[in-house]
């Protein structure tokens, strides 16, 4: 059989499975696309180092609960660095690590992206008239 073309002009042989999703790219978008793990990122990269309370207060439909199971598993993944200051009071710092602060050309891609195209459909459904019964 020959190759049949595909939408982006490259040949697949008939019957041949598409080559297998990256699984550290998997891996990433299921970290950073987790519920609020972007915008706690993004936060960060905007404004520095942060008090648990700052991040909250940057991302208020954030819980506190949520949050703090959002900032260990960025710990965890070495993404984010907690950092105790001795007091009194003891204060708790959050910053990102280089391998957090490396996301941020892909933020802002995204940012862009997401500006672009989501603004435009939302316009659009702004424009749309309502339907009455």
């Amino acid at each position: 059989m020959s190759p049949e073309p595909v939408a982006n002009g490259s040949r697949k042989q008939a019957g041949a499975s598409p080559p297998a999703c990256c699984p550290f790219y998997h891996e990433a978008v299921e970290l950073i696309g987790r519920r609020w793990t972007g915008a706690i990122v993004a936060v960060l990269l905007d404004h520095g180092p942060l008090r648990f309370s700052e991040i909250a207060q940057a991302v208020p439909e954030l819980s506190d609960r949520l949050l703090s199971e959002r900032m260990k598993e960025l710990e965890a993944r070495g993404v984010v660095v907690r950092r105790v200051e001795p007091g009194p009071p003891v204060r708790v710092t959050y910053a990102l690590t280089p391998m957090g602060t490396e996301l941020q050309p892909a933020l802002q891609e995204l940012t862009s992206w997401a500006r672009h195209w989501l603004a435009q459909d939302d316009q659009r459904r702004q424009r749309r008239p309502v339907r009455t019964l």
